[in-house]
């Protein structure tokens, strides 16, 4: 797919600050449409606290979160509820699995649809035709999601018998499922085995290529440098360097916040 030069996502000087600790420190980083982009940094670099500030569950203590998806006007984030960022274009997966573990497959994908139906409460009680015809579009759109992401065959099953790759897969499917303009993807590798992680290369990449920009923190550097067009690297809530994989992973900052210093500095 071919990328945009409209940032679907810009966020300018974010701050987070936890009494006296400083998670983010004016924090600068856009995406725009057709790219994957990859957040990295060591453990508590300030990453998950950056999608926390970004998708409505924290509000950040400084800085503009501004989303413009392609063809709409731009939203100003901050402050907004997680629902609200999600209906307006962005939806996110989490570094710890939260499926609903006793309800299916398709019942779990089935909710992420929620925020783009119109029936209420009457609508589920007396089912006038609109509703009914909405509830089948519901299960269609979730079974081709489905189908796209590799769990076609075990839509019936509850979700927590799914291998833990299928589970990671399944999160991706119901945030797919609120029909993003930006995926937000925290650790989606993580625990995943080799043939696993190569499975998701090809899945996000499928993603991007169906229309959807990819925002993803990863500790897993081999996929990260294979699928991201730039890279963002994070240490202790600042930004450190940003750029195409091979300018990162030569960048001597980058180096030093993973590796430390040299015997000889």
């Amino acid at each position: 797919m071919q990328q945009s030069n409209t940032a679907i996502l810009e966020v300018k000087g974010l701050s987070m600050a936890f009494g006296g600790i400083q998670a983010l420190n004016q924090l600068d980083l856009k995406v725009h449409g057709g790219e994957i982009v990859a957040l990295i940094g060591p453990n508590g670099a300030g990453k998950t606290t950056f999608f926390n500030c970004v998708t409505g569950i924290y509000t950040p203590t400084a800085g503009d979160v501004l989303l413009t998806p392609p063809g709409q006007k731009t939203t100003r984030l901050n402050g907004l509820k997680p629902n609200v960022i999600a209906k307006r274009g962005m939806a996110r997966t989490f570094q710890n699995i939260r499926l609903f573990q006793n309800m299916t497959v398709l019942e779990n994908v089935m909710i992420g649809r929620h925020c783009r139906t119109s029936s209420f409460i009457l609508g589920a009680i007396f089912r006038p035709p609109h509703t009914r015809r909405e509830e089948q579009e519901i299960v269609d759109h979730s079974y081709a999601i489905l189908e796209k992401v590799g769990l076609a065959d075990v839509v019936n099953d509850f979700s927590k018998n799914l291998s833990y790759g299928q589970q990671r897969r399944l999160e991706i499917a119901r945030a797919l499922a609120t029909e993003p303009s930006l995926l937000l993807l925290d650790e989606p590798a993580a625990g995943m085995n080799p043939q696993e992680t190569q499975e998701l290369d090809k899945l996000i990449r499928r993603i991007r290529d169906e229309g959807h920009a990819v925002l993803l923190i990863e500790h897993d550097m081999k996929l990260v440098m294979n699928l991201s067009d730039r890279i963002y690297v994070m240490d202790y809530g600042r930004r450190i360097a940003t750029g195409t994989p091979q300018e990162v992973s030569a960048d001597p900052a980058v180096i030093k916040a993973y590796l430390g210093e040299s015997d000889d500095a």
